[in-house]
């Protein structure tokens, strides 16, 4: 198989038209999270949650965050380990649930955990039987009746429950069924994702998870360090291709090649898939950035909660803005310009900040 030889340009014109980028609108939530493969939710909302910005993004100001309630309250969508999925996509993950923590020789952080878990066998139980007989319900309302204790130097020591909840959705048994407030309810997996569907060979759930998240990126490395979450690399899925000015071989969706690109200025979520890859970010668009919200305030450089400004088919720059709901008011501290803005780029971008103030229902001022 020959390699693609792309321009950055059109690396990134593919990578934008993957992530539903272009001038070109979905207009129902569930189409697009399915083909996104992964909407992180994030509980930050400076300037709304994470997961509508990233759906109002996609959608304009027809997409309503009670489209989404919705989804989720009749699991047309489902919430898995911080992420929005699609059920199609989970039912891919069952054969590797029933084989939890691992197959074949496990390594020493897997043997740990599946220790714990045995050692903690009658809480988990407990927990099985109580959301049986009563339905969903918060983590705070669940026993802890561990018999070893969660130790960790970071926030989950002792936080029995929540961990052996965490292990239990990886291995099949619980599910996000809700929320209460800002609170996850829990049930039992079969009447949240429904009874169990024909279970696809983990070989082949794993090369159609690889596919589906390379049509939701376009482009991605073959193999890259293993992080939390979804992945960012695709193995041999898709072909091979070269970026001009970038090291190294990518893998392509080839159903993305030779097409046209219409693109239009956006706002984005800090944790939207286009820029959370880093690395990525860096290599196809020179675009350089970091959460800075944990960071004192004087070293900042974006602010708090800065969107990436997508502007054609280049990142130019950050806005750094906040929703005050009270005032009624989306504060405009700061537009950061990467690259000198034009007077269409600076046109574009004013009406993007003044889409998000309506769709807000807040009235946009600058400081």
């Amino acid at each position: 198989m020959s390699v693609h030889e792309l321009t950055r340009a059109q690396a990134r014109q593919i990578a934008l038209r993957a992530q539903l980028l272009t001038a070109e609108r979905l207009d129902d939530v569930v189409d697009v999270v399915e083909h996104l493969t992964a909407v992180q939710i994030d509980p930050i909302a400076a300037v709304a949650p994470s997961a509508d910005l990233v759906l109002w993004s996609r959608i304009g100001s027809a997409y309503d965050g009670g489209d989404l309630r919705a989804c989720l309250e009749d699991h047309a969508l489902l919430e898995h380990q911080g992420y929005l999925r699609h059920p199609r996509y989970l039912a891919l993950c069952r054969a590797e649930m029933a084989h939890w923590p691992g197959e074949g020789e496990l390594r020493p952080w897997q043997e740990q955990i599946r220790g714990w878990v045995d050692a903690n066998e009658e809480c988990r139980l407990d927990i099985l039987q109580l959301l049986d007989e009563s339905g969903p319900l918060t983590s705070r309302e669940l026993p802890d009746t561990c018999a070893v204790p969660w130790g960790s130097s970071g926030w989950t020591n002792n936080k029995n429950v929540t961990r052996l909840l965490d292990f239990m959705v990886a291995r099949g048994e619980v599910a996000v069924a809700g929320r209460r407030g800002r609170d996850r309810t829990w049930d039992l997996v079969e009447r949240v994702w429904g009874p169990d569907p024909l279970v696809v060979p983990a070989p082949e759930a794993r090369r159609e998870r690889a596919l589906s998240r390379l049509r939701a990126l376009g482009l991605a490395r073959a193999r890259v360090a293993e992080v939390p979450g979804e992945p960012y690399d695709v193995g041999e899925i898709g072909e091979p291709a070269v970026v001009e000015g970038v090291k190294g071989q990518w893998r392509v969706d080839p159903d993305q090649l030779d097409r046209a690109f219409a693109g239009r200025a956006a706002l984005l979520s800090p944790f939207d898939r286009l820029v959370h890859d880093r690395k990525r970010a860096a290599e196809l668009f020179d675009f350089d950035y970091q959460l800075e919200m944990y960071k004192p305030v004087a070293k900042r450089r974006w602010g708090y909660y800065a969107l990436p400004i997508l502007y054609a088919d280049r990142l130019v720059g950050k806005l750094d803005a906040s929703a005050d709901r009270k005032a009624g008011v989306l504060w405009i501290d700061a537009v950061h310009e990467d690259v000198p803005f034009t007077r269409a780029m600076t046109r574009a971008v004013d009406a993007e900040i003044d889409d998000l103030a309506r769709w807000l229902d807040l009235e946009p001022q600058r400081t």
